[in-house]
């Protein structure tokens, strides 16, 4: 069976992610989740009512031992099965000017993003470089590549995911690895439930926040055979605001 982990997929990005995987692709997935099991819950009984297969799996992916241990054990209890795709999706935000960035909002932004997509790429590599086939995929955002007030840390998080990708991609593509980025612009989700949405779309040519869903239909592309030649780049998902 081939699978693909999917990072921070109980909800928003992550759960429309994982669901369009399992639908166009036929993967298994593997959804994790950090504390909402519930949501976790819905987005497996989404994926298998239409038809497809998928687990749980709880760890937060700024702790390594954890994440080794968990990944070590899937491997070990499917010893035929194959890990194909991987979504580096969990993040979070801690936004404030930066004078007002205490330490731990700086390190949790930073962990959770950057961190995380060493840990769990690291855990799920090896096995990809001696199948000689695989997909990484990075969730970036506009604020890595253009730099957002008040986003400090977050754009430096998803600012080093983008410069990782660019190298990562060099060293595995003799693997048939690929590995590259999306950066979505304005999205409706969680993460932006709270910003004024009338007020922030007009700096958008295409004047609306994009979806969740046209986030995983431009994922679920690269994870196709029809981006193999796809490496290294980071595609942009943001309505038409550019740096």
């Amino acid at each position: 069976m081939k699978s693909a982990l999917v990072t921070g997929a109980s909800r928003g990005l992550g759960k429309a992610i994982a669901i369009q995987l399992s639908l166009d692709h036929g993967l298994h997935i593997i959804i994790n989740y950090t504390a909402n099991q519930a949501a976790a819950e819905a987005t497996k009984s989404e994926i298998e009512a239409n038809g497809g297969s998928a687990e749980l799996m709880q760890f937060d992916v700024k702790n390594n031992q954890e994440v080794q241990d968990k990944m070590q054990q899937w491997f070990t209890n499917n010893p035929e099965n194959k890990i194909e795709v991987l979504v580096n999706n969990a993040g979070i935000t801690r936004d404030n000017l930066f004078p007002w960035v205490s330490e731990n909002d700086w390190d949790d932004v930073i962990n959770t993003s950057l961190k995380g997509m060493y840990n769990c790429t690291q855990a799920v590599l090896q096995k990809m470089l001696r199948n000689r086939s695989g997909r990484i995929i990075n969730v970036a955002s506009l604020s890595g590549l253009k730099g957002v007030p008040g986003q400090t840390n977050y754009s430096a998080a998803k600012g080093g995911m983008i410069a990782a990708t660019k190298a990562l991609s060099q060293e595995v593509a003799k693997r048939n690895i690929t590995v590259n980025a999306v950066a979505p612009g304005f999205i409706l989700s969680d993460m932006t439930s709270d910003l004024p949405i009338d007020e922030l779309k007009k700096m958008v040519p295409a004047n609306r926040f994009g979806t969740p869903q046209e986030v995983a239909d431009l994922v679920s592309f690269i994870a196709s055979p029809k981006a193999a030649y796809i490496t290294g780049e980071v595609i942009n998902i943001n309505g038409g605001i550019y740096a």
